[in-house]
């Protein structure tokens, strides 16, 4: 739908000397839905650790409640060890006086009712403490593995925003030194590509060395297709003046024109899902330093294409917890 809208604003914009306040409030929109967008995968990730977090503390807990039932048991079954050693003690006694007295005799009958009675008691509790130990066990057993399990999704993802990034800096090693770099951080990875590696002064026709190294990543995300990508157009803070090309309102105007430039690029790989591309614009907002050098503005016009890994699995494991 975003590819849609975009193609259509870049039809009109070549069509006609200006672009229409409509759309770039359209397109204000657009880019304010992508920062919540941006911001809901931060607040899944860190709602991922929270879970994370619980699942180890009560992971803690249930070993701790394990290990005094435990020590309940152990102590339980010392209690019943004495009173049979006792119950063996009688019954010698038992047999001893037998000899000697009735009413001796029917004295240890009855203390050795009582002595099995309570053994028979103990017993009935230990067997219960038992059966708690048990379900202590199992649900402590049972938490693991759902920890271990979103540990290892997690690890997985991990594992594979690397190995992506590895795969882009080395299918993009041509471009090092040419206002090209890749890094990873908080979980995605970010392709960064300087304005004079992709676009002429005031232009968004990308040249044919800036068109190599998007076509490069392009291939890339043909054999990752469960890769959200969010292509961003930045620009300095130098005001648009007069008629640039087909004409364009402002500097928001023109990094959305860059974006949606590379998006339609990286469509042409038919390994690329074109639902995962996400084209915007952010203007001379979001600086890498300050405007105030020709330094500053050459490391502000930029195109980030920004790859995000999808966490449904890992939703749809939370929401089973």
């Amino acid at each position: 739908m975003i590819k849609k809208v975009s193609i259509g604003l870049l039809i009109l914009a070549l069509s006609t000397s200006c672009v229409s306040k409509k759309i770039y409030n359209d397109l204000e929109n657009k880019f304010a839905d992508l920062k919540k967008e941006n911001r809901k995968l931060a607040d899944d990730n860190e709602d991922l650790l929270k879970t994370k977090t619980k699942l180890e503390s009560d992971g803690a807990a249930l070993k701790a409640e394990y290990d005094k039932l435990k020590a309940e048991r152990d102590k339980l079954q010392a209690d019943y060890a004495a009173a049979d050693k006792s119950l063996k003690t009688l019954q010698s006694s038992y047999k001893a006086l037998e000899k000697n007295s009735d009413e001796a005799l029917q004295s240890n009958m009855n203390k050795n009712r009582e002595l099995l009675a309570q053994l028979e008691a103990k017993e009935k509790s230990l067997a219960a403490e038992q059966d708690r130990l048990n379900k202590l066990k199992a649900e402590l057993e049972s938490s693991s593995k759902r920890l271990n399990e979103l540990e290892s999704l997690m690890a997985a993802k991990d594992a594979n925003m690397k190995k992506l990034k590895d795969n882009l800096s080395k299918a993009l090693n041509a471009f090092e030194g040419k206002g090209l770099t890749v890094h990873e951080k908080d979980g995605k990875v970010y392709v960064s590509m300087e304005n004079k590696l992709l676009f002429q002064t005031g232009s968004w026709a990308v040249g044919p060395e800036g068109k190599k190294a998007v076509v490069e990543v392009a291939k890339v995300l043909a054999v990752n297709p469960d890769i959200s990508v969010l292509i961003e157009g930045h620009t300095d803070d130098d005001k648009i003046t007069g008629t640039i090309g087909g004409g364009v309102e402002n500097n928001w105007d023109l990094s959305t024109k860059r974006a949606t430039a590379i998006v339609n690029i990286l469509s042409e790989n038919k390994g690329v899902k074109k639902e995962n591309l996400t084209a915007a614009g952010r203007g001379e907002f979001a600086p890498l330093m300050s405007n105030d050098t020709p330094e500053g503005k050459a490391k502000n016009r930029r195109i980030e294409i920004i790859l995000t890994p999808k966490l449904d699995e890992i939703s749809k494991m939370l929401k089973d917890l």
